[in-house]
């Protein structure tokens, strides 16, 4: 096994960091929260130059940049509104404003305007996630639901399918407060429960398994890359 410590200085910075947030399995210190102030910074730095190249400048900038750039008006002049040429750019600057009225929070008598900026975004991004989520967590949720118990030739699939259709239906049955859960009706609720212990715990797995492969890489980086151990 050979042993050969990197000397790259982007290797090192992000084996100390790395120690660093390990260093929180002891207790609280300074070097963990450096590491996490750290972390929670460059993101949000991160996510603000990207949402600022990605979503500002090619929906907002370049095609009001554009408009001023090509239509023109009666007599050379430039209009902000020429439906006749197909150049809406005037409504492009309400969302403009509308996100510049977000920063007025961080002033303290103009706050305020916030509020009608918040409630225009959150009252239509509501609106528009209303069919939206209504395709794709109850429509697509219902057509994948209905399929054929028997499958010719294929007993796996059908027993698949009987197995997927009792834990739905007993599932669904748990949730109904109607009638008091006795007889029939208490029996199906207690099967819907094991149903979603199942697939609760099926997901608290996946996620620790997918903690555990992060953690891995960790380790790898650190004995690898950084040490050199082979």
């Amino acid at each position: 096994m050979s042993f050969h410590v990197s000397a790259d200085l982007s290797v090192w910075i992000g084996a100390f960091l790395t120690l660093c947030i390990f260093s929180f399995l002891y207790k609280d210190n300074p070097f963990y929260r450096f590491a996490e102030h750290l972390f929670v910074g460059v993101s949000a730095g991160y996510f603000i130059i990207l949402n600022f190249w990605t979503v500002i400048v090619p929906n907002l900038w370049d095609p009001i940049q554009k408009s001023f750039a090509n239509a023109a008006g009666p007599a050379g002049m430039v209009s902000l509104f020429l439906p006749r040429l197909g150049d809406y750019r005037v409504f492009m600057i309400i969302p403009g404003i509308l996100g510049l009225l977000l920063f007025t929070r961080f002033f303290g008598k103009i706050g305020w305007l916030s509020r009608w900026a918040l409630a225009i975004i959150i009252g239509v991004y509501a609106g528009i996630r209303t069919t939206g989520a209504a395709q794709a967590d109850f429509v697509a949720q219902v057509q994948g639901s209905l399929q054929p118990l028997w499958v010719a030739g294929h007993l796996g699939a059908s027993l698949n399918a009987v197995v997927f259709a009792v834990g739905l239906l007993a599932s669904l049955l748990y949730f109904f407060y109607s009638r008091e859960h006795k007889g029939a009706l208490g029996v199906a609720s207690k099967l819907g429960v094991f149903f979603l212990m199942v697939s609760f715990g099926a997901g608290y797995g996946y996620t620790v398994m997918s903690r555990i492969s992060l953690l891995i890489g960790r380790f790898q980086f650190l004995l690898e890359d950084w040490l050199g151990l082979r």
